[in-house]
């Protein structure tokens, strides 16, 4: 059965820590994108039928294409958590994420949360996004992060599921207080659940400040807050903590233009569109400002790429 060992104000303490810690002249941190398209975000799933997506227009190839591009104009390779449901209906799209040299993790195969699956349901849905990627890719895929970063304290065994199934690493527990996710008392940086040498776990990047976890590592915070706090937050775990900022984004973040969904509520509606039209120009600023690399190089080594 998995156990977490709760981190303290100072910083990672348990004995399962990994060792992570780096001089600060020689950090990568790490790019990483939830490849989703606009209509599959758990936040409209009460106002958008899963049956209608094949009918809605798909936005995600052209957003991926601007992604590439972006990254290889600042020579930055990134792991791209990626759903099955994408990459079946686009698998020239996953190939020239493969071409472009970086790596291709799960994100799951059609954005259920982890936390509404039992575990017969989850292990079906991590079986099968591993082998449906690994046969489109062309690469080993160790790496999984669940939708809606849903795996916390009620659902632990999602770990060992996952560590059956032949995955190496998960970044899917989001230490922060929100109220669609969280587990604010799990370790700040990456660890292993059940000890060393089994499942890793990179949690998504936060700052210790005023006795408190506070997001550091892209979404919605990074389009609300001033670019020059996100890269302050960033800089300082790279200063202050030594460790390496996992930073995530989505497609349609850098889309301004995508369909507007009718009848949701005001708080969704701010937090899906707030700054849409400057996440591309921040995007281009992290590739100069930051050293970055992907997940299975920074954490697992090279072998980690499984080519």
């Amino acid at each position: 059965m998995t156990t977490i060992v709760t981190s303290h104000a100072a910083g990672i303490t348990d004995k399962h820590r990994a060792s992570t810690a780096l001089s600060s002249t020689s950090i990568r941190n790490a790019m990483t994108i939830d490849v989703e398209d606009y209509f599959q975000v758990s936040a409209f799933a009460p106002h958008i039928a899963r049956d209608s997506w094949p009918s809605r227009e798909c936005r995600v190839e052209a957003n991926i294409d601007r992604i590439l591009a972006i990254l290889a104009a600042g020579n930055v390779t990134a792991t791209f958590f990626t759903l099955g449901w994408i990459a079946e209906r686009y698998p020239d799209m996953v190939r020239r994420i493969v071409a472009g040299g970086h790596e291709l993790a799960s994100h799951g195969y059609g954005h259920l949360r982890a936390s509404d699956q039992d575990l017969a349901e989850f292990t079906d849905d991590i079986v099968r996004s591993k082998a449906l990627l690994e046969d489109i890719g062309g690469q080993a895929v160790v790496g999984y992060r669940a939708p809606s970063f849903s795996i916390g304290a009620r659902n632990l065994w999602t770990l060992d599921a996952l560590l059956d199934a032949g995955y190496r690493y998960s970044s899917s527990i989001y230490p922060i207080q929100h109220d669609h996710y969280g587990m604010p008392e799990a370790p700040r940086f990456a660890f292993y659940p059940n000890g060393k040498d089994t499942l890793l776990e990179i949690p998504i990047t936060t700052v210790r400040l005023m006795q408190r976890n506070l997001p550091a590592g892209g979404g919605g915070y990074f389009r609300l807050l001033p670019y020059a706090v996100s890269r302050w937050l960033m800089q300082r775990v790279n200063s202050d903590d030594r460790q390496s900022a996992i930073f995530y984004f989505h497609p349609w973040e850098i889309d301004p233009n995508q369909p507007r969904q009718p009848g949701i509520g005001l708080k969704t509606r701010f937090r899906h569109y707030v700054n849409l039209g400057r996440m591309e120009n921040r995007i281009k600023a992290l590739t100069r400002d930051f050293e970055w690399d992907r997940m299975d190089r920074i954490f697992l080594g090279s072998a980690g790429s499984g080519q």
